[in-house]
């Protein structure tokens, strides 16, 4: 197995392992609920807390990637989920549960922008769209976790430690080293490489079958172009405004408006991630042929068509298609949001023309990945938080929230194509 190859594997990994303790958690959320005595007003202060939490491991993350680059980062971050998961499932005491939600948050922004990391510089350095199937790994251990939550729906919550063991096989695989060579100097572009990812979004090898040119002195970096960010990232707020609405609050959803039992809570987020991993698993080559823009304007109409059945669903069967609709519709949103925003920090860095392949250029973009990771959590405010205040009384009024926002993905789906991916 190739250095990049291995690198793959393990990216995957650690997307899987993240999906994989997030909906092992929120499936359970009913049953935390109940264990703990608390309404959803009060859950909702706790996922503030979480949410919040996250985006200060983010930011350790964006300053601690300069030192020591997003392979150690991420082993860090999972030993830290391996240690949180216990402490919210086995917790004896409401202290010890809000301890564990709390060490959980910080966990969760340490590997999200890590995981990230390593993605958007395993996509440059194979030069073509990566990035959403590495998201459906995050799907897949989604799909994983919600199945496993149905078979032991039956047995008790202590159960749900085992989880642990995910993370901690996550945090020994092979990550992709800052500065690991991607290509064999000399060797002739992949075929396919030199054109365009979809429209917009130009494939430009960084090297020759001919002799190399003297290397130039690189140039100074230019300041980071942030304003184009800013629009890809809000259109991730967009996106983990839905999801986070979906998986946090969709089995809650069913469970107090439509009765659902216990044991068929997880068919909220099931449906949702199956739909999503098909996308997703396709997505590197539907963007590919399509292009960006294309799918997110057509992902947005469908995702609000999608939580207005949500939201009027007369019975248990209906908001489970919905939530299946749903998960399709916005799968691709969160891929292409890192993948734009590797590419147009890249664009800036100080080799010119080249991909970020410097310890300096990569510290560059994972940083620039680390703070863009933010937008993350503003989404899950708006998606864990405003959800259950805004339906606190009937959550059927907390899901018209993301149906009215999720369509400033039309206008904001251009944003999603800046940019060049340059092979390593």
């Amino acid at each position: 197995m190739s250095s990049l190859t291995g690198a793959r594997v393990a990216v995957a990994a650690a997307f899987f392992a993240q999906g994989f303790v997030f909906i092992s958690l929120t499936t359970r959320l009913p049953r935390f609920l109940d264990r703990c005595g608390l309404d959803e007003v009060a859950l909702s202060g706790l996922l503030l807390m979480m949410v919040l939490l996250a985006g200060v491991g983010s930011l350790v993350a964006e300053h601690a990637a300069r030192r020591t680059g997003s392979a150690v980062l991420l082993r860090l971050a999972f030993v830290l989920m391996l240690v949180a998961v216990p402490g919210v499932v086995l917790a004896p005491a409401f202290a010890v549960f809000v301890g564990g939600v709390a060490v959980y948050g910080l966990a969760l922004g340490l590997v999200d922008a890590g995981s990230n990391m390593q993605g958007v510089a395993l996509e440059e350095r194979y030069g073509r769209p990566i990035l959403p199937s590495s998201h459906g790994w995050w799907t897949t251990g989604g799909i994983l976790a919600a199945g496993a939550s149905l078979a032991t729906g039956h047995l008790p919550l202590t159960v749900g430690a085992a989880v642990a063991v995910v993370p901690l096989l996550a945090a020994l695989a092979p990550y992709l080293p800052r500065t690991a060579p991607a290509t064999v100097p000399g060797r002739a572009p992949m075929p396919g490489l030199i054109g365009t990812a979809g429209p917009g979004v130009t494939v430009v090898p960084s090297y020759e079958a001919t002799p190399a040119a003297p290397t130039p002195i690189p140039a100074p970096a230019e300041p980071v172009p942030w304003r184009p960010i800013w629009l890809v990232g809000l259109g991730l707020v967009v996106f983990y405004m839905v999801d986070t609405a979906a998986s946090t609050w969709g089995p809650v959803y069913l469970a107090t408006s439509l009765g659902a039992s216990a044991s068929l809570v997880p068919l909220a987020t099931f449906p949702y991630l199956v739909s999503a991993i098909v996308v997703r698993l396709a997505g590197d080559a539907l963007v590919t042929r399509f292009g960006a823009t294309r799918l997110l304007r057509a992902g947005a109409v469908v995702a609000f068509a999608a939580l207005v059945l949500i939201v009027f669903a007369p019975s248990l069967v209906t908001a489970v298609v919905g939530f299946a609709v749903l998960g399709g519709a916005v799968a691709l949103v969160a891929p292409l949001s890192f993948s734009a925003a590797g590419r147009i920090a890249g664009a800036g860095s100080g080799s010119g023309s080249g991909p970020s392949t410097t310890t300096a250029d990569r510290a560059r973009v994972d940083a620039v990945i680390a703070r863009f990771n933010q937008f993350n959590y503003v989404g899950a405010l708006l998606g864990a938080v405003l959800t259950g205040l805004v339906g606190g009384d009937n959550l059927r009024l907390g899901f018209v929230l993301p149906a009215v926002l999720v369509l400033a993905l039309v206008p904001l789906a251009p944003a999603f194509a800046r940019g060049a991916l340059r092979r390593g």
